[in-house]
């Protein structure tokens, strides 16, 4: 785990084992192939399942919705389970990547929280089950700038020349310079659309390089100084590095909720319905939650995290309905403005 928190464990502990709906082993066998995030679970989780259920999980990562949608798109490379965001969820639906859940293999749906529930990617809640929430901001080190930085513009700063990492994927990239500007993170405006990529072309030759993952080793160690991403990851580099902080910019910004979906030719469809169950499970949240330091879609889980235990990380994790009221939450968009997205953005990369 990357926190070690006594008063949770044995809080998780006491509870009565009826609490966390704990799983018996049921005779299954076989496999399931997991598709995540990178920093996105606890794979020592990954040993109970396999004890409790007799099914091998296979797991690998992806960077970007972007990257997973790709993969998808070639024939999804024998992937059981895949944890996509909510836009990216809604145009899999639309284009009948995934498969419909039996939810009598998904008992535990029952934890999770009602407002992750009939949300607008998956309105009739037919295809997903809510897995972790959050929010972007900007990260950066307070001992190489100074002051408070409260503003996207920081991203466009001279002054910061070759210390500035941005996002590798073009929805984050455009929704950055998008919210800058005023406009939303869904806007269909293409005038809107390419002022954004101005924007993005006038901070270029300010970047040290775009990045996903990366981001970790660079903020970490010094090597950057100022970068946008998610308030999860902040936590856990901020445990590498106190000299880290982390601002939600006062323009707005993005609140996402990422969640665990079955490709539509899985092969171990009943297995992976297991697996997404054991995910919703209480204990199993909790441990995701400690070890990723994001928000559970699981009501139980979030309610034994507790404020009481993690005071300042509890605010980064647990978005406030102020921060809330000054969030998008990214939707499907039409094809021809991803087909734009898509052109704008190889034109910056080039």
């Amino acid at each position: 785990m990357k926190k070690t928190v006594t008063a949770l464990l044995v809080m998780c502990l006491l509870l009565p084992i009826s609490a966390f709906g704990c799983g018996q082993r049921d005779g299954s066998n076989g496999v399931v192939n997991v598709h995540n995030w990178g920093e996105f679970i606890d794979e020592s989780i990954f040993r109970i399942f396999e004890r409790e259920t007799g099914i091998r999980v296979n797991y690998s990562t992806y960077e970007t919705n972007e990257a997973l949608y790709s993969l998808m798109r070639r024939g999804g490379a024998n992937i059981d389970v895949i944890i996509p965001s909510d836009y990216m969820i809604a145009r899999m639906i639309e284009e009948d990547m995934l498969a419909e859940l039996d939810f009598t293999n998904i008992p535990n749906y029952s934890l999770i929280d009602e407002q992750y529930k009939g949300l607008g990617y998956d309105p009739e809640n037919r295809f997903s089950v809510a897995y972790m929430t959050g929010t972007v901001g900007i990260i950066y080190n307070s001992a190489m700038i100074s002051g408070e930085i409260n503003s996207w513009s920081a991203l466009l700063n001279p002054d910061f020349t070759g210390q500035i990492l941005m996002f590798d994927n073009p929805r984050d990239a455009f929704g950055i310079a998008l919210k800058h500007l005023g406009f939303s993170l869904n806007t269909t405006n293409e005038t809107e659309i390419r002022h954004a990529y101005e924007l993005l072309v006038q901070q270029k030759p300010l970047l040290q390089a775009y990045v996903m993952d990366q981001i970790f080793d660079k903020l970490e160690s010094g090597e950057a100084w100022i970068g946008p991403y998610y308030a999860g990851d902040f936590l856990i580099m901020a445990e590498n590095n106190q000299d880290l902080r982390f601002a939600r910019p006062h323009e707005g910004t993005n609140f996402f909720v990422d969640a665990m979906c079955i490709p539509r030719d899985a092969a171990n469809k009943t297995n992976a319905e297991l697996f997404i169950n054991f995910m919703t499970r209480t204990d199993i949240a909790l441990m995701n939650m400690e070890y990723i330091m994001y928000a559970s879609a699981n009501y139980e889980a979030a309610a034994l995290f507790g404020e009481e235990l993690y005071p300042e990380d509890y605010k980064i994790m647990f978005a406030d309905s102020e921060v809330l009221a000054n969030s998008e939450v990214y939707t499907h968009l039409p094809r021809h403005i991803l087909e734009l997205y898509d052109e704008l953005w190889v034109e910056l990369k080039r």
